[in-house]
């Protein structure tokens, strides 16, 4: 076996890999790739293990900080979605996280794995890569009946889509760029006002709407857009929820996160995509509102959890304390 990175993967074998592999998702294509390494304050590299020509396993690392004096302590690698690998060489995974972790090490604070799919036949691997498991939970709903999707919906969900509907609540693909950055101006005084979780910036989303990477759904009421849903899609395989966001206080019987939630259940119904992806629920055995109102809508709640490796401890101590007091700050 040996690793590739980058350039020297042939750009064929890896995409009939992502194809093939049930493990895959929309973050490890080629496409994601020249993604992440194009915006502005982002990188990306790519690693695969071969065998014989063929790909055995395969991953995108995305390094990412926030701008400003919080950059330095929030130097992080975000691997999305997890390790598509053969099922028949687990041991390349190894090889593969070896590589992985000499180039976090010198690059990040810290690296998180966010798996989208069970990888805890792998577990001791990762473990003995320096690894921790965190069990953080994640709903998937099947797209494929929409009658059957809809009558899982709690009573008072779908009392909620209902009421939307009969007040002229619609929803549509984003037409342009204006309506791109109006979408993530909702999304920004979200994140600043309540979240205060990190947020890539704007061009971000317009590279990720330039290069027809998903779909933006917007819903809309008079004309006006209050809320919408940023979506990767992966073949007809599934539809993920990357970001999204509602004007639900200005707009409160309106629901705008609740139809923009149902429009993307229903967009994957309609086009024959198979499953919806909310990425993400919480960790388990912690309160997490953003949990109680996914679990709603009817899907599966499973925990593949996540992998941490902490790169540089004590930046990664120094910078946890500095950017809460930092936020505390309001910087």
């Amino acid at each position: 076996m040996k690793l590739l990175k980058d350039s020297e993967i042939p750009l064929p074998q890896w995409k009939a890999f992502i194809r093939e592999n049930n493990r895959s998702t929309p973050f490890q294509t080629p496409e994601y790739f020249n993604f992440f390494h194009s915006v502005s304050g982002m990188a990306a590299r790519a690693f695969a293990v071969v065998d014989d020509e063929a790909i055995k396993s395969l991953t995108v690392v995305t390094y990412q900080k926030e701008r400003g004096l919080k950059g330095y302590f929030s130097r992080r690698a975000i691997i999305y979605g997890g390790i598509p690998y053969d099922e028949e060489a687990p041991h390349s995974v190894d090889m593969l996280l070896k590589a992985i972790t000499e180039d976090t090490d010198r690059r990040s604070i810290y690296t998180e794995i966010r798996n989208l799919s069970d990888y805890r036949d792998l577990r001791k691997i990762f473990e003995e890569n320096g690894f921790e498991y965190i069990p953080y939970l994640n709903f998937t709903i099947d797209t494929t009946d929409q009658e059957k999707m809809f009558g899982r919906i709690s009573s008072s969900r779908q009392r909620q889509i209902r009421k939307a509907l009969k007040l002229s609540v619609t929803c549509s693909e984003a037409s342009g760029i204006d309506e791109v950055q109006q979408f993530y101006m909702m999304l920004l005084r979200l994140y600043r006002e309540k979240l205060h979780k990190p947020l890539p910036g704007e061009e971000f989303f317009i590279e990720f709407y330039r290069r027809r990477l998903g779909i933006y759904l917007l819903v809309r009421h008079d004309g006006k857009i209050i809320g919408g849903i940023m979506c990767p899609v992966l073949d007809n395989r599934a539809l993920y929820e990357f970001y999204i966001c509602g004007m639900d206080e200005a707009f409160p019987q309106l629901y705008p996160s609740v139809m923009a939630t149902w429009y993307a259940m229903k967009y994957a119904c309609d086009n024959g995509i198979g499953m919806f992806d909310m990425m993400g629920a919480g960790k388990a055995g912690e309160q997490y509102g953003v949990r109680d109102f996914k679990a709603r809508f009817g899907g599966r709640m499973v925990e593949y959890g996540r992998f941490l490796r902490i790169n540089q401890p004590v930046l990664y101590r120094l910078g946890r304390s500095g950017l809460v007091l930092m936020k505390k700050a309001g910087l």
